[in-house]
């Protein structure tokens, strides 16, 4: 859908972001909205994200068929993370999710809302379940840094939320807004009419109205891949942090499954998500899909979100080959990059299998 600005980017200072034109970029000091975040808690706008909920008596079993992650054994109150595989186990769609009061609510990224629900309404059958888009309806608001659970919690009127769980406002002037707890951060699902008050209220309780700038630096710093950003068509879960925060290793079979598990147990992926210290003398920085290539001209990896830190300097996402690690001397698009000391190749699988006891087999 075509959204129209976001109410907070009629704020003194708002400079429009030039990849999402209806958010702000930052508020006229980037760097500053960044720092601010190591110091108290800061607001990030999602006005532009998408939204689908899943109702009826067979939601939780059939996500549970469907997705990486076990929907099965949701609690109401649980959020989690889901993932939904081609059948060679490439990502296709993500999903920030959470039961809550009999429905199922799933935040997706901008412009990934319709695509889900067209391929979760084409795999219903005779399931007893309703896909509904509500991206025209609710948008997202997320507090982050230091004090951002405390703040929340008095915005909200209830207690601070433990991780991966959600709570619904009953009463007050915030009632009906979802509040859904991260270890770093928090979100607020709000009603589009209510999105402005609901922000000019956090900003009143000490929140720092922060922009995409800042946002992307700080997701960047803390190596979480954005969805549609920082994966390509070949991404399987392995090579990212969600299969941590997405997959169940150990639930059923899922579309997928087999490349995931396969891999996590006896292989290593051919790729991982790293964090790209860049050269930040030059004029420019690389872009989302720009080549990530040695010295020598061979192309090892692409480049996802890119970002100027207020204390790293220029920095990037970028998925690269398993055996690229922190040394190799590196272009990102055409400026001088290295792999982060902090991400380390690991170049051994969980399980060593012992080729010979196959062999043994096949004689058999």
């Amino acid at each position: 859908m075509t959204f129209v600005p976001s109410p907070l980017l009629t704020r003194r200072g708002a400079v429009a972001s030039p990849a999402d034109p209806e958010l702000a970029w930052h508020y006229g000091d980037p760097l500053r909205e960044q720092r601010a975040a190591s110091r108290g808690p800061v607001l990030f706008d999602g006005w532009t994200g998408g939204l689908l909920t899943v109702t009826g008596a067979d939601r939780l079993t059939w996500l549970h068929a469907l997705a990486s992650q076990d929907f099965a054994g949701l609690a109401d109150g649980d959020a989690t993370e889901a993932l939904w595989l081609s059948p060679q186990g490439h990502v296709e769609h993500w999903a920030d999710a959470c039961e809550i009061g009999g429905t199922v609510w799933l935040r997706t990224e901008p412009g990934c809302a319709a695509p889900l629900a067209e391929f979760l309404r084409s795999m219903r059958f005779r399931a007893d379940v309703e896909i509904a888009d509500m991206t025209a309806d609710f948008a997202s608001l997320t507090v982050a840094g230091a004090g951002a659970a405390d703040l929340s919690a008095a915005f909200s009127g209830m207690t601070a939320i433990a991780a991966s769980r959600v709570a619904r406002v009953e009463t007050g002037w915030a009632a009906g807004v979802l509040v859904r707890a991260y270890d770093d951060r928090v979100a607020l699902t709000v009603s589009r009419n209510a999105f402005g008050a609901v922000a000019q209220q956090l900003i009143d309780a000490g929140a720092t109205p922060a922009g995409t700038w800042a946002a992307d630096a700080l997701r960047i710093a803390a190596r979480r891949p954005r969805f549609g950003v920082d994966n390509d068509a070949r991404t399987i879960p392995n090579e990212t942090p969600w299969l941590a925060s997405a997959v169940h290793l150990h639930k059923g079979c899922y579309r997928g499954q087999e490349t995931v598990a396969k891999v996590d147990n006896v292989g290593l992926p051919p790729r991982r998500l790293v964090l790209l210290n860049l050269d930040g003398s030059g004029d420019s920085l690389p872009v989302t899909g720009d080549l990530v290539t040695t010295k020598d001209g061979k192309t090892v990896g692409r480049v996802g979100t890119v970002a100027q830190h207020w204390e790293n300097g220029p920095i990037a996402l970028a998925l690269v080959k398993r055996t690229i690690g922190p040394g190799v001397p590196l272009l990102a698009g055409d400026v001088d990059a290295m792999v982060d000391p902090d991400d380390a190749v690991v170049d051994r699988p969980r399980f060593q299998v012992d080729r010979r006891t196959f062999a043994d087999l096949r004689r058999r």
